[in-house]
């Protein structure tokens, strides 16, 4: 744990929690938790991006943590802290349960698995990124470290867009890259969706972070891009070029 994480300032507030449950909206939308906030825009803190995965070849980028993500991390920080596991070992814990979770987690590998990611990864299945011997592999995060919601929903990357939204692009440029530079260089950037795509292209071009191999025109695997398998069929031979150019 260094300077970077926020993990130790919380840590107490974490261990206080209500034990041996899920949690709530009530119990983790306080001030307690609050990190800023403009207009109808609320960042919470949460976890599990605490933890960065050096060494990754792959590095898979969302827009921000949700709800999901952010009651896992909490739920498994709190037990981890509550049973009383070390800091580190508890910041671990909430990325590898949180990251990516529910059905969003099923969508992405099912998607990754049809690019020849697996085959170039030696793998039998990406879903052996988020479980395993193989999850070293594999580092994720989003542009925002923190989870944003929108009246209590969580932001989608548009009302504001996020690329024309000061307060956010401030959030994005003092955070991001300084993970980016933990991590050291991936083999390959993997954007979920044009949102987050655009906003790497205009960070690299302004210099806030080197340029990376970046897989481009992958669809966001969410249960809410109902155009996601049209929109992954249609770029299914660039996105299998660029893998393999990138890891072949």
């Amino acid at each position: 744990m260094d300077e970077w994480t926020k993990l130790k300032e919380y840590e107490e507030r974490i261990r206080a929690l209500p034990p041996g449950r899920p949690l709530t909206k009530t119990d983790l939308f306080t001030p307690d938790f609050l990190l800023s906030g403009q207009g109808d825009l609320e960042m919470y803190y949460a976890p599990h991006n605490e933890y960065v995965q050096t060494g990754a070849r792959l590095l898979i980028v969302g827009i921000t943590p949700g709800w999901t993500q952010m009651e896992l991390a909490f739920r498994q920080a709190r037990d981890a802290l509550q049973a009383g596991m070390p800091l580190a070992e508890a910041a671990r814990s909430a990325k590898l349960a949180a990251r990516f979770s529910g059905s969003m987690r099923s969508n992405l590998t099912g998607m990754l698995d049809q690019l020849g990611l697996k085959e170039a990864l030696g793998l039998s299945s990406c879903a052996e990124l988020f479980e395993g011997p193989h999850e070293k592999l594999l580092h994720t995060t989003s542009l925002l470290r923190y989870p944003l919601f929108r009246r209590g929903s969580n932001y989608t990357g548009h009302t504001p867009r996020l690329d024309k939204s000061a307060y956010l692009m401030k959030l994005v440029r003092g955070a991001f890259p300084r993970e980016l530079a933990l991590l050291g260089k991936p083999l390959l950037v993997i954007p979920l969706g044009q949102t987050v795509e655009a906003a790497l292209a205009l960070l690299e071009a302004e210099g806030s972070i080197p340029h990376q191999a970046c897989l481009r025109g992958f669809p966001h695997p969410s249960g809410a891009n109902g155009h996601r398998h049209k929109q992954l069929e249609e770029h299914l031979d660039s996105l299998r070029r660029q893998v393999s150019a990138a890891l072949g």
